[in-house]
């Protein structure tokens, strides 16, 4: 079995994590060896469920926080092993998985096994599956099989950003607008209607659509509303009686998805708009004294302001428990699942710094 050594310096930590087989569906040897490696520290509850890990302190804290990463990451594109390039303030480490999102995985195990004392109790989340389907989220099944592993009253999910603070989520639906005509001959297209023409009006009221800047807890979150995909028709020489327009909505944490959906439907008013899928948005929670906590032993260390997610991340499942969470990790989304991904070892280091600071004050 692979081993870990989390007292190695964070920056070889995340070097090693990446190395080990990780792509989603094939996470049983890193979970393996982030298992054995938190057994071998007694002040840590370690609980194991598929490929997911728990290891939690329980030391009568008034509060318990939980901090989460994911441990697998998309296929590799010829970018393993890692590298690391540069040297100093510089240096730089390439590879799969560097940004999204072993950095985040290295701080959360070296803090676990060097902060036997911290001052709240602690949930250390390592899941499985981020990258595919939601209904195979390890975290998903966390929370819908041992809620009491991840609850807490304050959460933070080390997804990279670019060692800024981000405060909740978007949240995202899909929906189809479907659409309706009569097949007929090309040649005798008066016999028919075509429904792909019938889009024009869904697409001219989407393109005219001004999306909203919403305030949530402090934080400005941008929405947009726009049409993905469209597909329709079924030869070159038949008018199509069938055409189906698919629009993403990405909202602000003030709205639930029931109220997204129907602010869909409002727009396109006197259209067939189905709902195929959707996950709900996460407040902030900046209003919270421990979150607020948070935010000013970090960012006095990393500098910078609280920001909103623009995105959907794992954060929602803890506003699903009625957590607060949010987003804190090193790396720079914008490079998550590309070939060149890489992340400065500055982000890893200081995130470090500022996570121990937070748990040792």
């Amino acid at each position: 079995m692979d081993t870990l050594d989390l007292r190695s310096d964070v920056v070889s930590l995340t070097r090693a994590l990446c190395d080990l087989p990780s792509v989603s569906g094939d996470e049983r040897a890193i979970a393996d060896a982030v298992e054995a490696a938190l057994r071998g520290y007694p002040h840590l509850e370690v609980l194991r469920d598929g490929d997911a890990v728990v290891a939690r302190t329980n030391l009568g804290r008034a509060a318990r926080v939980v901090v989460a990463g994911h441990l697998d990451t998309v296929p590799i594109a010829d970018n393993l092993p890692t590298r690391l390039v540069g040297e100093g303030a510089l240096a730089e480490l390439w590879g799969r998985g560097t940004v999204d999102m072993k950095g985040g995985v290295a701080v959360q195990l070296a803090l676990a096994a060097e902060v036997t004392e911290p001052t709240h109790d602690v949930t250390w989340v390592f899941y499985d599956h981020e990258e595919v389907a939601a209904e195979l989220n390890g975290l998903g099944r966390l929370v819908r099989e041992h809620p009491d592993w991840v609850t807490g009253d304050f959460a933070v999910l080390c997804e990279p950003t670019n060692g800024g603070l981000e405060g909740g989520c978007n949240g995202t639906l899909r929906a189809e607008v479907r659409l309706t005509g009569v097949a007929a001959h090309s040649a005798r297209a008066w016999m028919g209607r075509n429904a792909i023409h019938a889009a024009g009006e869904v697409l001219r009221r989407l393109e005219a659509y001004t999306p909203a800047d919403v305030e949530v807890d402090g934080l400005v979150y941008k929405e947009s509303l726009n049409a993905v995909l469209i597909s329709g028709g079924t030869a070159a020489n038949v008018i199509p009686d069938a055409c189906v327009v698919t629009v993403n909505y990405r909202f602000a944490p003030s709205a639930s998805v029931d109220q997204a959906f129907a602010h869909v439907r409002e727009l396109l008013d006197g259209y067939d708009v189905v709902l195929v899928d959707a996950a709900p948005s996460a407040r902030p929670g900046l209003d919270d004294p421990t979150v607020q906590d948070f935010a000013r032993v970090v960012l006095a260390v990393t500098g910078g302001e609280p920001a909103a997610k623009y995105g959907w991340t794992d954060v929602a499942r803890f506003s699903e428990l009625g957590v607060p969470a949010v987003n804190f990790g090193p790396g720079d989304p914008l490079l998550a699942h590309k070939q060149d991904e890489h992340c400065p070892v500055g982000q890893i280091t200081i995130a470090h710094a500022a996570l121990r600071a937070w748990l040792t004050q």
